[in-house]
């Protein structure tokens, strides 16, 4: 049995490279970047053994748990389809028992793994350079290169059984975004450190607490003992074979669960061309949210509107700039001014449907479901831009310690202007572009009424966030003032006047579906 899955898997690693022609492209651009990058890593990893031991240890640790992390994410996050899925040999008669260790035998023979294994014989060179004892590095790689494929094969396996194997590009750009708030905020983070020819101390303090953590025990197992800190070797190394043990046991049993489970699944929700609509849920929220992302996404005023917030944003520190105002305080205008435009934008937001508004009144949709569903675009659109603005900010600031600082302000502008303008798209609402027409050609109004709602929602969020705008600035200017109480007031403030704006502007939709069909009819 097992050389019949090894054959099969080496058949499916080089059946990749057959087929047609651009297949066979983008498989072979796919093995030079993967090639380039391995090379790349591990002549950095080797020009290790000219830095200190302690930088050296802190680099390969902190690397050695995001590869961990990362081969359990890439499959969720790719997509991709399992060649090795238990299922597919379900239909062989093999053996249960003998099955999860031969696939995950067969895992070894991949280009992902084959580099990581390059990298784990690298780090082992620099460890073996500052003394650490053979027996321990080689246990240290071995640990290492089997937990990452065991964290492969789960995360493969939770999300074939989890999700459809065809998933949508919806999906697929729901998890791109997930890693974008996560990622570019660790990413700028470490960029900004100052080296100055030693390790930066919160680098160190997270390898520290990385080396008793199942992502990076086996990375320092070897260098708890160039440091001879022998307690330490061996706690780590516990925790190291601990961690191997524990997923082998999950494998085992997810591999036993998928052969000996049936989905109950009677039919899936995923459809070709329905998109967004297969991905929400099938509610009158679900509903809305899916117009209102594919009309965000595709419609051009809308997107000329999300492109203007970040230059907007940019160019409100350049009077202060050329005033002389130092960068400290310039440089925290921008965020604090795209999340006041991001929550301001839908403020009109019904208008924009134009004649397709009466869907809702034919619905007969409620009012909750339809001021939330209108939220979601613009939510998923603005938290990852203002996740990557946020810690671009504090690197030029040079203070960390504001982060609380600039999560409370920008939810207390962002919130509060939601709420607000989930009040403001249904009260005053005025003629815009019609759909297909330039964004910017702005029709004529009968009334001015729309012009209170536009100035109320803007105002009023800011006269709501004024003290958490009061409180950062006190903190931006004093070191020692606190940076806990911002953080607090505005994201209170900011999930205060969502829930009320929400529950209002529900109200009034119920009780003003004619008019507001009358008045998108009339223009």
């Amino acid at each position: 049995m097992v050389a019949h899955v090894l054959r099969l898997r080496l058949a499916l690693m080089f059946g990749a490279l057959r087929g047609d022609r651009r297949r066979v492209s983008r498989t072979a651009i796919e093995l030079i970047v993967l090639l380039v990058a391995t090379a790349a890593t591990v002549a950095a990893v080797l020009s290790l053994q000219t830095a200190t031991s302690g930088t050296a240890t802190t680099v390969i640790i902190v690397g050695g748990a995001l590869f961990m992390l990362g081969f359990f994410l890439a499959p969720i996050l790719a997509g991709t389809v399992d060649q090795l899925d238990p299922r597919r040999f379900a239909v062989f008669g093999l053996s249960l028992r003998g099955l999860p260790w031969v696939l995950a035998l067969a895992a070894l023979i991949s280009m992902p793994t084959l580099a990581l294994a390059a990298v784990i014989i690298a780090v082992g060179i620099v460890a073996s350079a500052f003394g650490a004892p053979l027996v321990l590095a080689v246990l240290g790689g071995v640990l290492a290169l089997i937990t990452a494929v065991l964290a492969a094969r789960i995360g493969m396996l939770l999300i074939a059984l989890a999700l459809p194997e065809r998933r949508s590009r919806e999906l697929t750009a729901l998890f791109t975004l997930a890693l974008v708030v996560v990622a570019v905020p660790v990413g700028v983070f470490v960029a900004s450190m100052s080296w100055n020819g030693d390790v930066p101390p919160a680098l160190e303090t997270a390898a520290s607490v990385l080396s008793y953590t199942p992502f990076g025990a086996a990375f320092a197992l070897p260098f708890a003992a160039v440091a001879e800190e022998w307690d330490a070797v061996w706690v780590i190394g516990v925790i190291a074979v601990v961690t191997t043990g524990l997923l082998a046991a999950l494998w085992g049993w997810l591999v036993r669960r998928a052969l000996t489970t049936t989905g109950r699944r009677a039919a899936s929700r995923e459809r070709p061309g329905l998109g967004w609509f297969a991905l929400l849920p099938s509610t009158p929220f679900g509903a809305i949210a899916a117009r209102s992302l594919v009309y965000w996404l595709r419609d051009r005023r809308y997107l000329v509107n999300v492109a203007i917030v970040p230059i907007a944003g940019v160019l409100s520190a350049v009077p202060l700039l050329v005033a002389g105002v130092p960068l400290t305080y310039a440089a925290a205008l921008p965020v604090a001014v795209m999340a006041l435009f991001f929550g301001w934008l839908p403020h009109n937001d019904i208008a924009y449907d134009s004649t397709a508004f009466w869907t809702h009144v034919v619905s007969d949709v409620r009012g909750i479901a339809d001021r939330l569903g209108r939220l979601v675009p613009i939510a998923l659109i603005s938290l990852p831009i203002l996740a990557v603005a946020v810690p671009l900010t504090l690197a030029v600031i040079g203070r960390w310690s504001l982060l609380p600082v600039f999560i409370g302000l920008t939810m207390s502008l962002l919130l509060s202007g939601f709420g607000l303008s989930s009040i403001a798209s249904v009260v005053a609402p005025y003629a815009v572009s019609r759909p297909g027409d330039s964004p910017f050609q702005q029709p004529q109004r009968a009334t001015s009424r729309g012009a209170f709602g536009q100035a109320g929602a803007l105002i009023g969020a800011v006269a709501v966030s004024a003290p958490t705008i009061w409180l950062a600035w006190l903190a931006l200017s004093d070191p020692t003032a606190s940076v806990q109480v911002p953080l607090w007031v505005g994201l209170g403030t900011g999930i205060l006047v969502l829930a009320v704006g929400v529950l209002v502007g529900a109200r009034f939709y119920e009780r003003r579906e004619e008019r507001v069909m009358e008045f998108i009819e009339t223009v």
